[in-house]
């Protein structure tokens, strides 16, 4: 195996290190926070994350969580979209996320947030259908990744509150195209009401 290869293939395990290390980089800053996106979905399941860790966090608390990155070591970056920051822990990215897709009220989606033991530390997690709506809130004709969001939504479905993903997703089509397909792939049937 070569150096590429060994990199790789451990990557998910060094950005759950990276989870581990920015959890306890909010909790000891003392800021409400909750572990979202893909490695969200593995704490719930799902597989291995890929690419980097998410967390929402209150808009209110950008700048501390910024200043408690940065006193970590951490780079900290404030891109143009406004509804997140970065830090970096190395090269493995972590998305601070303060206003996030299909959910207006921060304060009541940290407040659903479930504690669960991820790699050994305890953090609040999103809950299942919570991340759901967050994927398919996201889809735009510029990013409508079908492929890897049905990869982290597929071990969910039974802890999913179908009835409310699709009251919150109602307007867009690609939340309705995606909901199809997870019907046409068998993941849902139409009588699945939950």
């Amino acid at each position: 195996m070569n150096a590429a290869q060994n990199t790789a293939e451990s990557s998910p395990f060094l950005l759950l290190e990276t989870m581990r290390k920015s959890a306890n980089v909010l909790r000891d800053a003392g800021l409400p926070f909750a572990l979202a996106g893909g490695v969200a979905a593995y704490a719930r399941g799902g597989g291995l994350p890929v690419h980097d860790v998410d967390f929402v966090i209150l808009p209110e608390d950008v700048d501390a969580a910024a200043e408690a990155f940065r006193n970590s070591g951490m780079r900290v970056e404030r891109p143009p979209e406004g509804w997140l920051i970065k830090a970096f822990d190395d090269d493995r990215m972590i998305d601070l996320i303060f206003r996030i897709a299909g959910h207006p009220d921060m304060r009541a989606l940290l407040d659903r947030a479930e504690e669960i033991t991820v790699e050994s530390v305890p953090m609040p997690v999103l809950g299942a259908t919570d991340l759901v709506i967050s994927f398919l809130g996201a889809f735009t004709e510029h990013h409508a990744n079908f492929a890897g969001t049905l990869t982290c939504v597929r071990p969910l479905r039974e802890q999913v509150d179908w009835a409310r993903v699709r009251e919150a997703t109602a307007g867009s089509a690609f939340a309705t195209a995606f909901l199809v397909l997870l019907r046409e792939l068998r993941v849902l049937d139409d009588h699945d009401k939950r």
